[in-house]
C-alpha cells in the first residue's frame, strides 16, 4: 500500500469510528426515556444489573445495526472533506484512476464487513438471548409475556409417520391440556394416543400423560386401552412449540439452521421468518461495499454547497436502504415466497444504483 492508500484507509476509520460513537449515545438516551419508568418500577433493580444485563447487550445489538449507517456517513463526511480540501484534484492530476481510489476503501469495508459478519453469525444472538431475557423479566408487560408463554392450537410432525396436536401448552410451566399423537402408515392411521393432560419433565426429558387412552388399528380388530398416568418419550421439546421469529434472533446461526432443519422434517410450513433472519445476518453486511461505492461516488466531485449537500443526499439514500430492507423482511417472511430472495432484493437494486454511478465517476 502506498501512503496515500494508508492515509485514506486511517481517516476513513477513524472517522467511521466517531459517527459510530455518535450514533449509539443517541440510541441509549432514547431509550432510557423511554423505559426509565420499566426501571423505577422494580426497587431491586440495580443501576449495574441495568448496565451489565441490558444496557451492554443493547451496546453490542445496535453497534452492529448501526455499522453500515456509520460506514456510509463516514465516507461521505470524510470524502466530501477530501473534495473541498482539493486533495482529490491532486490525486486525479497524478492520473491515479478512480477504481484505484476505491483501493483503501474496500480495505476498510471488507474489514468492517468481516466484524460485521462474526457479530451478526456468533455474537448478538448469544447477547440477544441475555438482553430478551432482560426485557422479558422487567419491561414487558403481562399481555406481552402471556403471547411468549402459552402455544394454542399447535400441531407438529415428529416424523414421516408421526404427529402431534396441542389445544394449550404453557412453556413456563411446561405443561398443556388436549394432547394427542397420531402414528400414520401412509394414509392409513395405525395408533391414536389422547391425553386431557401434559407435561414435560426436564430432568429425564420425558413426558406425563394424565387421563390417556390408546387406540390401536390392527386389520380384522382394534385394541384400547386407557389409564390414569404414564410416562412416555417424544422427539420433542417444548421449545420446538415456540415458532416466533423473535426466537430467531436468539439462535447462532449454526443453531438456527440445525432449528430451521429438523422443522422442515417435522413439516412446519412456514419458515421464512427463521430464514429472512438467517439470510440478512449476510446480506447485511455485504452491503457495506454497495453503499462504500455509492457514498464514494456521490462524494467524489466537488459540488455547491459542499458537504451538508453530500450528507442530504445520502442520508436520503441511506433511509431509502433500511426502508427498502424493511419491507422486504416482511415480505420475505410469508409462506410460499422465495425469502433469498426478498432478502437480498435492496442489494440488489442498489447494487445496479452503485454500478451505475461507478460507471457514471469512472468519467
Amino acid at each position: 500500500m502506498k501512503i496515500i492508500d494508508w492515509y485514506i484507509l486511517k481517516r476513513f476509520l477513524v472517522t467511521f469510528l466517531f459517527t459510530l460513537l455518535i450514533l449509539i449515545p443517541i440510541a441509549i438516551a432514547i431509550d432510557i426515556s423511554e423505559k426509565i419508568d420499566n426501571f423505577l418500577e422494580h426497587p431491586d433493580l440495580g443501576f449495574y444489573q441495568v448496565l451489565d444485563e441490558y444496557y451492554k447487550n443493547f451496546i453490542i445489538y445496535y453497534a452492529n445495526t448501526f455499522m453500515p449507517l456509520a460506514l456510509f456517513i463516514a465516507v461521505i463526511l470524510f470524502t466530501s472533506k477530501l473534495s473541498n480540501n482539493t486533495e482529490i484534484i491532486a490525486i486525479n492530476n497524478a492520473k491515479i484512476s478512480f477504481t484505484r481510489f476505491l483501493y483503501p476503501y474496500f480495505i476498510g469495508a471488507s474489514l468492517i464487513t468481516i466484524i460485521s459478519l462474526g457479530m451478526n453469525h456468533f455474537v448478538v444472538p448469544n447477547s440477544s438471548k441475555e438482553r430478551k431475557k432482560f426485557e422479558k423479566e422487567y419491561i414487558k408487560n403481562r399481555r406481552q409475556k402471556n403471547e411468549l408463554k402459552f402455544v394454542r392450537e399447535f400441531s407438529l410432525q415428529l416424523t414421516d409417520s408421526t404427529y402431534i396436536f396441542i389445544r394449550n401448552f404453557n412453556t413456563e410451566s411446561n405443561s398443556g391440556y388436549d394432547f394427542t399423537s397420531e402414528v400414520y402408515d401412509g394414509i392409513q392411521l395405525k395408533s391414536k394416543l389422547v391425553s386431557n393432560r401434559i407435561r414435560y419433565n426436564d430432568e429425564d426429558s420425558t413426558f406425563n400423560l394424565s387421563n390417556w387412552k390408546m387406540r390401536k388399528i390392527y386389520n380384522t380388530r382394534d385394541e384400547i386401552s386407557s389409564g390414569t398416568k404414564i410416562d412416555t418419550v417424544f422427539n420433542f421439546t417444548p421449545k420446538d412449540l415456540i415458532y416466533k421469529s423473535a426466537l430467531s434472533q436468539e439462535m447462532p446461526s449454526g443453531e438456527l439452521m440445525k432449528f430451521i432443519d429438523i422443522s422442515k422434517k417435522r413439516g412446519v410450513k412456514n419458515l421464512n421468518a427463521y430464514l429472512v433472519e438467517f439470510y440478512k445476518r449476510t446480506s447485511l453486511p455485504i452491503a457495506s461495499f454497495i453503499l462504500t461505492i455509492i457514498a464514494v461516488a456521490l462524494a467524489f466531485r466537488k459540488r455547491r454547497g459542499g458537504t451538508g449537500v453530500n450528507l442530504a443526499i445520502g442520508i436520503g439514500i441511506m433511509f431509502l436502504y433500511v426502508f427498502l430492507m424493511k419491507i422486504a423482511e416482511v415480505l420475505g417472511g410469508v409462506a410460499g415466497v422465495n425469502a433469498l430472495l426478498y432478502v437480498w432484493m435492496p442489494n440488489i437494486i442498489f447494487g445496479c444504483l452503485a454500478i451505475y454511478l461507478y460507471l457514471n465517476a469512472r468519467k
